[in-house]
């Protein structure tokens, strides 16, 4: 099975986090995400990080700290998430490829629709959330 390395950012904003829709044609298109992308070969998580959020978003991770990570099995790939918060970066956050991009309050994520593989992202955030009320 392929086995696909990504790099994801949760950026976050106060008590809000970034998300942004995946477009239709992509694996698990029309969900909702937090930003990243594959890492190259021979690429540490943290330039991979650097490169995708400024190729997608148009922004500089500046301070960053490790989340958790995920390994996925869908029915036709593994995904492997390094997953990192984005506590500060400069620029401001725009779809460079077009993807619909929202801040969405910690409380209200439940509602939007992730992939699967996410699942352990969304619990890391409110855990951590309600430890900081």
């Amino acid at each position: 099975m392929k086995r696909v390395n990504v790099a994801v950012g949760v950026i976050t904003n106060g008590s809000q986090v970034l998300v942004a829709k995946r477009a239709d044609h992509q694996h698990q298109g029309g969900l909702w995400e937090f930003p990243g992308g594959k890492i190259e070969e021979g690429e540490s998580t943290e330039s991979a990080l650097i490169r995708e959020l400024s190729e997608e978003l148009g922004i500089v991770p500046t301070q960053c700290q490790p989340l958790i990570q995920i390994n996925h099995d869908y029915s036709d790939k593994c995904v492997h998430l390094d997953v990192y918060w984005v506590l500060a970066f400069s620029g401001i956050p725009e779809g460079k490829e077009g993807q619909p991009l929202r801040w969405v309050a910690v409380e209200e994520l439940s509602s939007l629709q992730f992939p699967k593989a996410n699942e352990p992202i969304l619990n890391e955030i409110c855990k951590s959330h309600s430890l900081l009320k």
